[in-house]
């Protein structure tokens, strides 16, 4: 590159010969005092080494000859000013290039070098070339690196050393050397020639925007350093990073042109810290709606705080993308669970509060609270110190008054727990190797349609994707993979849930889960379980099982269909409720399971694939839908595919209403559970009471509520043999367990009868 030609700068002086009113012998600015008619300088127009030259008599301590005219100083343009010069007699000086540096509306610019190398006459008559490069840049082989202040000088060259000696100067040449900084002709700018420093402790950040500035559509190379930048840096051309950055977590690094977590592992150096920096540009910048992680891994020694790494945001609601990459966590300490335990008082008037929380500072925001009466996947979800008091999940079913509560804080190695409201989140085709040491993702308390797709969640310690309070409103999870860390552990002693739910509209679909504790604990209702695998088998002969899918709330409003459910089941409980009796609400309903195949293998008889267990009194199925489904058990026989886990309260059979379970099939169960059932029965000696056993098809061992047909088949005939035409009456309710069906007829009859009886009734 050279500026005098492709952008026609006149960079080169007037030779001596057409006058010295242009040379002056202070700084070359306005006014300042020239060698025309001095009595201690002369042109000489036939030197036999340099033609046309100036004579000067040292008369002065610094005797210097500038050009009056002002020199451009351009940003990544390097001048080089040289001059060759002979001592003629008396003493012989030293002789360096020079200049002045000159800013906008004419003031001198101080703080930037004025002089190049001085070299010493050694003989009259020798001629010496003395030269010096001027440029912004901080280059090897630049004398005077000028400051962007810097707009243009006055060069020449000083005599110093004993005065009274002669020396000639040949015609002073200034030419433009950018060539020889720049490899070739580039399409780039570098910002050291704005002025970077690259030094780590100057602050470069006005040199970077400078070169951008300058760039015009070219990329801006960042050459070896290492830059601070100690305020915001925004590229609007793409950028190259050969050296390092170093900024303040408060400030950002926005990159317009090539916004991809690779460009900025290049600019910091350190994966972590660039992903941090990336993650607060996305949040803070309007310009891209995702990151791409540009296939890289990320290795994780600790969880990344998501907020802290944005600092500036703690409510954001505009919809971001994190895609492409992996996260790895390599076993640590940075990993350990924290465990607290502290005495805490409980009340039903405010069910979402602890009290009088001993030690409540240390109980982390986000710490799973266990403890008696507490229900699954509760967490603290706020807290605070001055009150003493923990805002909780989820209610607590049954606590002491006052008892001890254990607080175990998981590490996540994608921490959002730090906002306070986080929505339109996507995650997508990302891999999370937790490598049995970190959890997966820890939600923000509040916020909805936070999005997982196409991504794999890897032997998670603890936890797939945590919810710690109602940050999962209308959560997708789609086309992900979550594979425990505890296959070989018998799944009763499985620690590890896939994820949980305590809001609203939860869309799971077309995922799978492999050999996990629980694969997820839904509070709330509205939500669309669809299209997932989820298998939690062991390999335990005739071994127990456990919940796959647990639904804590009573009137859930979902919809599990199209799924394949191994070797667990679904449990449906109202654990999540202060007040657990049945009252003024909606109890269990609401749920549609349909199209699904569910199995078993070397389980106990006792299994079953869908239990309720209420935990208070009064309660009663008052919607549900069991229809088109498959259930099969291999290497053994499972009693019924259905049960009522009555261990803390039952389920009032005398309240049971729209209750359908048809078009299912069976395989290697025991009863089928069929709801309407219609069942033929062969009275084959005459009575008046023919009692009908319909209990074993009566869902969840519920009462004979109604009969809603009667066809009788072939003749009815009395003890003579005679065919009599009759009409029985029906009681329901009947026996001592209310699941008999009674005809009673006019007389004693024989016959054959199809009655369709329900466990259930309309309203």
């Amino acid at each position: 590159m050279n500026k005098a030609i492709t952008d026609g700068l006149e960079l080169m002086p007037p030779a001596f010969a057409t006058g010295l009113a242009v040379w002056s012998r202070e700084d070359g600015t306005p006014g300042s005092a020239t060698y025309a008619d001095a009595p201690d300088a002369a042109f000489v127009p036939a030197d036999q080494d340099f033609g046309g030259a100036i004579e000067i008599v040292k008369t002065e301590g610094i005797q210097r000859l500038r050009w009056t005219g002002e020199t451009p100083i351009l940003p990544g343009c390097y001048l080089r000013i040289r001059a060759r010069v002979k001592a003629l007699s008396g003493n012989m000086p030293s002789v360096r290039i020079a200049g002045w540096a000159g800013g906008a509306g004419g003031a001198a610019v101080t703080g930037v070098p004025l002089a190049g190398p001085s070299v010493a006459l050694a003989a009259y008559g020798q001629v010496v070339e003395v030269s010096a490069i001027v440029g912004t840049g901080a280059r090897t082989g630049v004398d005077l690196q000028w400051t962007p202040e810097v707009l243009y000088g006055h060069f020449g060259l000083d005599l110093t050393g004993p005065n009274g000696g002669a020396v000639r100067i040949d015609d002073i040449v200034i030419e433009d050397v950018t060539a020889v900084f720049h490899r070739k002709m580039m399409d780039w700018v570098d910002v050291k020639d704005y002025g970077a420093a690259g030094d780590g402790v100057t602050d470069d950040s006005a040199a970077f925007e400078a070169a951008d500035a300058a760039a015009n559509g070219r990329q801006v190379l960042v050459s070896e350093g290492i830059f601070l930048l100690a305020d915001h840096v925004t590229f609007e051309n793409a950028v190259r990073f050969e050296g390092r950055v170093t900024m303040p977590e408060d400030k950002r690094l926005i990159l317009r042109q090539n916004f991809r977590l690779p460009t900025y592992i290049d600019a910091f150096g350190d994966e972590v810290l660039a992903f941090r920096k990336a993650f607060q540009a996305l949040l803070n910048f309007s310009d891209h709606e995702s990151l791409d992680l540009g296939g890289r891994r990320i290795e994780l020694v600790a969880p990344i705080d998501m907020q802290a790494a944005v600092a500036t945001e703690d409510i954001y609601e505009i919809r971001r993308v994190i895609r492409n990459g992996q996260f790895n966590c390599l076993p640590g300490a940075g990993w350990d669970t924290e465990v607290h335990a502290s005495q805490a008082s409980y009340s039903t008037a405010d069910p979402l509060r602890l009290t009088a929380v001993a030690n409540v500072a240390n109980i982390p925001v986000g710490a799973l609270v266990e403890g008696p009466g507490v229900g699954r996947e509760v967490y603290v979800r706020s807290k605070d110190i001055a009150a003493g008091t923990i805002d909780l999940s989820q209610q607590l079913f049954g606590p002491a008054a006052s008892q001890v509560y254990t607080f175990r804080r998981f590490k996540y190695a994608l921490d959002f727990s730090g906002f306070s409201k986080l929505s339109k989140l996507t995650l997508t085709d990302i891999d999370f190797q937790c490598q049995g040491a970190a959890s997966g993702i820890l939600l923000a308390p509040d916020g909805n349609t936070f999005h997982v797709r196409d991504c794999h969640i890897t032997k998670p310690r603890y936890r797939g994707i945590t919810s710690i309070g109602i940050g999962c409103q209308d959560l997708q999870i789609d086309r992900c993979h979550f594979t425990s860390d505890e296959q070989q552990t018998p799944a009763t002693e499985r620690e590890s849930i896939g994820f949980n739910v305590n809001a609203n509209d939860a869309k799971i679909r077309d995922n799978r889960f492999q050999r996990l504790g629980t694969t997820m604990v839904l509070h709330g209702n509205g939500h669309l379980i669809v299209g997932n695998h989820w298998f939690q088998g062991d390999n335990v002969t005739d071994g127990p099982r456990v919940a796959g899918l647990v639904f804590t709330e009573t009137n859930v409003k979902s919809v599990v269909t199209g799924n394949y459910i191994d070797n667990s089941f679904i449990e449906w409980t109202n654990e999540h409720d202060a007040t657990p009796a049945m009252g003024a609400e909606f109890s269990f309903g609401g749920l549609t399971v349909t199209g699904n195949i569910f199995t078993v293998n070397d389980a106990a008889p006792w299994f079953s694939w869908f239990v309720v267990k209420p935990y208070g009194a009064g309660h009663f199925i008052q919607g549900l839908s069991v229809t088109g489904n498959t259930f099969k058990s291999l290497n053994g026989t499972t009693t019924r595919i259905e049960r009522v886990d009555s261990s803390i309260a039952g389920l009032d059979f005398s309240r049971t209403r729209n209750v359908e379970f048809s078009g299912n099939t069976f395989n290697g169960i025991g009863q089928n559970t069929i709801n309407p059932v219609t069942l033929e029965f062969n009275q084959s000696g005459a009575a008046t009471n023919w009692v009908l056993d319909v209990s074993g098809y009566l869902p969840f061992g519920g009462w004979s509520r109604e009969v809603t047909a009667l066809v009788i088949e072939g003749p009815l005939r009395n003890g003579s043999g005679q065919t009599v035409f009759a009409t029985p009456y029906v009681t329901t309710l009947d026996g001592a367990g209310n699941n008999l069906v009674r005809l009673t007829w006019p007389q004693a009859l024989s016959g054959r009868v199809h009655v369709t009886a329900r466990v259930d009734r309309p309203i």
